[in-house]
């Protein structure tokens, strides 16, 4: 989305690029790119404030993602129909965009696999280190994205306002503590995948306030399958339904749907901020009291912290220079 050599026009009428996009036609070293975003967007999605969404936005992958996650659905019936047997299913497989989305899913499914231990230890046990990395990233993102948008007016900046707002409110509710039941790990990822596909709204952070996301992580590490699959079930279910109309935004609207975007991600910066502490004062890498740097417990660690943001902007920056030329190639 962020790859778009010009604004799109933000008119109602139809956009048969959206509805008739060509799937590229993409050669291994372009499929190894999305494969690698996959696990940028994987790693992103494990940290219980950033959203795999911002990643595919800046990597140039969004409108992709949501053109081919939101071609799914009961039609795919008559495109089988057409042509029937193997060439039926090789047509299916075109109209889904199914490379691409393997491509994706396997990266994101090794970022899972590798890097989710890494990522909860340093959650654990150096919270200060990794929020820092990831504040820098979505300051980073922010600016990157509010030099896409062009011709500002009211009703753009009223949406920007309006996401960033959202964003501050949900990463300031309290976390629910319960036992999860499969049922309600349906609901939750359900609920998960929605915000988990919206650039700035964690799909982590919404398990963590569903009292999920212990539960969900653990399941992963041990590979319980009845755990996994429900809460995959929720997933498929939610990301079917919403992408739809992120598609119907896009095609329609796509500069103020990117400002309210923009707006979500701004508002994450409230999860992200590296000085957290407890009620009681002491460190808390679930506790949702932002401090000041100097009132932190082991203190600001200023040399520390401000590498670790400006490293985040630089990869992130890097993604986004990837991302704008695998779309000029």
């Amino acid at each position: 989305m962020t790859a778009s050599p010009s604004p799109r026009p933000d008119s109602p009428s139809p956009s048969p690029q959206v509805k008739t996009a060509p799937v590229p036609n993409d050669n291994p070293k372009q499929l190894l790119g999305v494969y690698i975003k996959g696990i940028a967007m994987g790693a992103a999605d494990i940290v219980p404030g950033v959203s795999g969404g911002t990643i595919a936005l800046i990597a140039g992958i969004y409108e992709r993602l949501i053109n081919a996650l939101s071609s799914i659905g009961p039609s795919l019936w008559q495109v089988f129909r057409q042509e029937g047997g193997i060439k039926g299913l090789l047509a299916v497989w075109r109209q889904v965009d199914a490379t691409f989305l393997l491509c994706l899913v396997l990266g994101i499914a090794t970022s899972f696999a590798t890097l989710a231990g890494i990522i909860k230890h340093l959650l654990d046990n150096e919270p200060l280190l990794i929020w820092s990395f990831f504040f820098g990233l979505v300051i980073a993102t922010v600016f990157i994205l509010l030099a896409e948008i062009k011709r500002w007016n009211a009703a753009r900046a009223g949406l920007f306002a309006i996401g960033l707002v959202a964003a501050v409110i949900i990463s300031s509710m309290p976390l629910l503590t319960t036992t999860p039941s499969l049922p309600y790990l349906f609901l939750a990822g359900a609920l998960a995948i929605c915000a988990m596909i919206l650039p700035g709204i964690s799909g982590s952070f919404i398990l963590l306030l569903l009292g999920a996301y212990d539960t969900v992580l653990e399941a992963v590490h041990t590979f319980n399958m009845s755990i996994i699959l429900t809460v995959m079930a929720g997933m498929v279910s939610g990301l079917l339904l919403f992408t739809r109309m992120l598609k119907w935004l896009l095609a329609r609207y796509y500069q103020g749907t990117l400002a309210l975007l923009t707006g979500f991600i701004a508002g994450s910066l409230v999860k992200v901020w590296p000085w957290k502490t407890d009620a009681l004062g002491t460190l808390d890498t679930e506790a949702i009291n932002n401090v000041a740097p100097w009132h932190y417990p082991t203190g600001a660690h200023w040399l520390t912290t401000i590498s670790l943001m400006l490293l985040g902007a630089v990869l992130v920056s890097a993604l986004s220079w990837w991302g704008h030329r695998s779309n000029r190639a």
